[in-house]
């Protein structure tokens, strides 16, 4: 069945998406995760502090966190209040604290010290969902996922792969639309783009090397000169 006039039809859909990642992966050769880590633990305990936070700001108390407590054993037997007054920066301390713990604690408990390897095993950890479950998986042992955090769930809605704005149901219509090779660096990529350039009060559509692939061109400023001045850094 032919998609009706003035829409788009599946397989234009499904090639624009594949244009736009391609599109993103020339703008941005270097996309990886921001988060500092050695090791899938290092990297876990970094995505739960990262919540409602800056990559940066987490970068700067995990160097500690993790000379102070290396391992899932020592953070499942540190003491509350200095994990707290370690982790404060990042907002939210109390609530991060427990999780950490909890999830240190259940990693020593039922997983023998390890992180697991597996999305159904990650999931029933404290704190842990499945996107905080996707970046270890795609970053710490090359397992594909998509991470739907805000700036993924925005970029993908202007794009128009999705309508929707529940994580499970973006990851899924984002799934069925990029190869599933791609998707740990796709996210990468959307993530990005939505720091540097796809803001959300004000995207830099004049700016964007997508303008012509993207169907909410014209949201923010379409004028180069005024969009130039939109764009950042890292964040």
């Amino acid at each position: 069945m032919s998609a009706p006039v003035g829409e788009e039809s599946r397989l234009a859909l499904v090639r624009r998406a594949r244009r736009i990642n391609r599109e993103l992966a020339l703008t941005y050769p270097d996309a990886h995760c921001e988060l500092d880590f050695t090791s899938p633990f290092e990297l876990l305990i970094a995505t739960v502090l990262s919540a409602q936070t800056t990559d940066v700001r987490v970068n700067m108390v995990t160097p500690t966190l993790f000379a102070k407590y290396p391992s899932p054993a020592d953070l499942a037997a540190a003491d509350r209040a200095d994990v707290e007054a370690i982790i404060q920066s990042t907002g939210f301390f109390r609530a991060k604290t427990q999780s950490i713990i909890g999830l240190s604690q259940a990693i020593v408990e039922r997983f023998g010290g390890e992180v697991p390897g597996r999305m159904k095993d990650l999931v029933t950890l404290p704190g842990v969902g499945r996107k905080t479950a996707n970046v270890v998986l795609g970053n710490a042992f090359g397992v594909p996922g998509i991470t739907v955090d805000t700036h993924f769930g925005r970029l993908a809605r202007r794009f128009g792969w999705t309508t929707h704005t529940d994580a499970d149901k973006v990851e899924a219509d984002v799934a069925a639309l990029i190869p599933r090779r791609e998707w740990t660096i796709l996210s990468h990529r959307l993530i990005w783009h939505g720091r540097r350039c796809c803001h959300a009060r004000r995207p830099a559509c004049g700016a964007c090397p997508l303008a012509r692939l993207c169907p909410s061109y014209g949201e923010g400023p379409t004028d180069p000169v005024v969009a130039a001045t939109l764009l950042k850094g890292p964040a």
